[in-house]
């Protein structure tokens, strides 16, 4: 939430006034303050209405009100493939209905296969006066963000970002993410490394962007066989991929990240298949740290991905851009961090 400027006797802005000074003027602390400013629940009615005035004397810049409204989740074909297959769309809207709900705010969730899909959704949110926002999860289609820039309400994306930065997004640190991962198996002794993946949506190319990072920054130059790609998520072409892999070229490596835990699943079963074991042989991590991923055999290696923070932040960034202060579109990255189970050891090779 921006901080407001000061006048000062002669008119002339001083020092903004911070969150910290209403809540000393108040006598409360800053988390009361922020609660009561953004509308929440759990602030004694009298407190509120205490710091609303201190804020407005202080000429502080109040959000607008957000409880009765709606946003809008646009979801695409996507998110809506991984909301049934997996449960990373499933986490990311649980907390953006958590985080709705404190606030008072009402989620309508509605798909969109193609343009004509997202032309249906503006025109519905922006015809209707209680929409305060939208929320595109999951889109990437330049033609998609190309008329959605031009909407008159505030947009977040979720899980992608608008190459232009005119529209505001939330998602996790894909690159710096894949990095954490592969460093990880560099401190290892791995140096055979490949990296696994479906291409076409920016944020996992930020992951493979990542993989990319450490090789270079350890003296290995990356080369286009250190790349495994496969045309979907499914686990079965992941095992597909590695099967016909170890084929052509026998075990050319010893460890193996993927873009998402279900290519890391069939992974561990092509290795498996093949006679070698995980990860006495060659270690598989993942990305995202789904729930089965501590169920695999052996119990996968992760870098945990953040899904209902990244839910829950998005409500909030919709609800500062909706606070009727003039402000630059952001890129909101949240930090992920590996989680060590037992398909990663150090090489011997």
């Amino acid at each position: 939430m921006a901080d407001a400027a000061l006048p000062n006797k002669r008119g002339k802005k001083s020092r903004r006034v911070r969150l910290e000074d209403i809540a000393e003027k108040v006598g409360v602390s800053l988390s009361t303050v922020s609660r009561a400013l953004t509308g929440e629940k759990g602030v004694r009615d009298d407190i509120r209405q205490r710091i609303l005035e201190a804020a407005k004397d202080a000429n502080y810049p109040m959000p607008a009100p957000v409880p009765g409204k709606k946003i809008v989740i646009a979801a695409s074909s996507a998110a809506m493939i991984d909301y049934v297959r997996n449960q990373f769309t499933l986490h990311v809207l649980e907390g953006a209905r958590d985080r709705a709900n404190m606030l008072g705010l009402d989620i309508i969730t509605r798909p969109i296969a193609d343009a004509s899909d997202e032309r249906s959704v503006l025109d519905e949110a922006g015809s209707d006066p209680d929409v305060t926002g939208l929320l595109f999860l999951t889109v990437d289609d330049e033609r998609m963000l190309a008329a959605t820039r031009a909407f008159d309400k505030p947009v977040v994306l979720i899980n992608g970002d608008d190459p232009h930065m005119r529209l505001s997004s939330v998602t996790p640190c894909n690159r710096s993410a894949a990095q954490m991962a592969t460093d990880r198996l560099l401190d290892l002794g791995h140096r055979r490394i490949i990296f696994l993946m479906r291409p076409g949506r920016r944020t996992i190319e930020r992951r493979q962007e990542g993989f990319w990072d450490a090789l270079r920054h350890r003296g290995i130059t990356p080369t286009p066989d250190m790349t495994v790609t496969v045309d979907d998520w499914l686990p079965e072409l992941a095992t597909q991929a590695i099967t016909e892999r170890i084929a052509q070229k026998g075990l050319d490596f010893t460890a193996i990240l993927t873009a998402g835990d279900s290519l890391a699943a069939g992974a561990m079963m092509a290795v498996q298949q093949a006679g070698y074991s995980v990860p006495d042989d060659v270690s598989v991590m993942g990305m995202d740290d789904l729930p089965q991923a501590a169920f695999l055999n052996p119990p996968l290696t992760t870098v945990h991905i953040p899904m209902r923070e990244i839910g829950m932040t998005a409500v909030d960034l919709l609800r500062d851009l909706c606070s009727g202060v003039p402000a630059l579109s952001r890129r909101i990255e949240l930090a992920c961090h590996v989680v060590e189970r037992r398909s990663v050891a150090a090489t011997n090779s």
